[in-house]
């Protein structure tokens, strides 16, 4: 995995904490919502990078 993915991942989930928490203090359940998807999004691209990463190291032994 890239250096940048892993950044531009970790900035997504970063950002959607900042979203959920604002949208708690607010008390605009559609904000914290759109933090929660931003982090779960976030996740799960860094979960994919992970498999693929664990995919090219089998390949690399082989």
């Amino acid at each position: 995995m890239s250096i940048l993915d892993k950044l531009k991942n970790k900035a997504q989930k970063a950002k959607g904490r900042g979203k959920e928490e604002a949208g708690y203090r607010s008390g605009d359940p559609r904000l914290e919502a759109e933090g929660r998807r931003d982090q779960a999004a976030g996740g799960a691209k860094q979960v994919g990078e992970h498999a693929k990463d664990a995919a090219k190291e089998i390949k690399k032994n082989f």
